[in-house]
């Protein structure tokens, strides 16, 4: 029931890439620097040279939240969405996979779930769960 992404110009290449399994975010070719989320031009030098890097899915949880009621629009129960801090340094909001709430602290990686029209999205699960 989750919710098909919204695919634009600029964020086509990330949405292609979770169809495959592979988790990647922008690289800035000038000055090395890594962005998410997706966008036209790097956020510290303004270049519009940019690739793709593969990132590794490990992560660190930050923060997390879960509504109580109504569920979110798609869930049969409201997800719990957290703030990662990837390996790489790039900060993501996401959600966590099951139904268990996270620790702080808590190692994560990254997971694919299918939405409602088949498309795949990036979720965190607990490393060793």
């Amino acid at each position: 029931m989750r919710p098909d992404p919204i695919q634009r110009l600029d964020t086509m290449f990330f949405w292609d890439a979770c169809e495959r399994g592979e988790f990647v975010a922008q690289k800035c070719e000038p000055c090395n620097k890594l962005w998410h989320p997706p966008r036209p031009m790097c956020p510290t030098c303004h270049s519009l040279e940019k690739s793709t890097q593969t990132l590794s899915g490990k992560a660190t949880v930050l923060s997390w939240v879960r509504q109580v009621r109504p569920a979110s629009y798609g869930f049969k129960e409201s997800p719990i969405v957290i703030l990662v801090e990837l390996e790489e340094g790039l900060r993501m909001v996401s959600n966590l996979a099951g139904d268990e709430p996270p620790k702080i602290g808590d190692a994560v990686e990254v997971d694919f779930e299918k939405t409602v029209g088949g498309k795949a999205v990036p979720v965190f699960k607990k490393v060793g769960a």
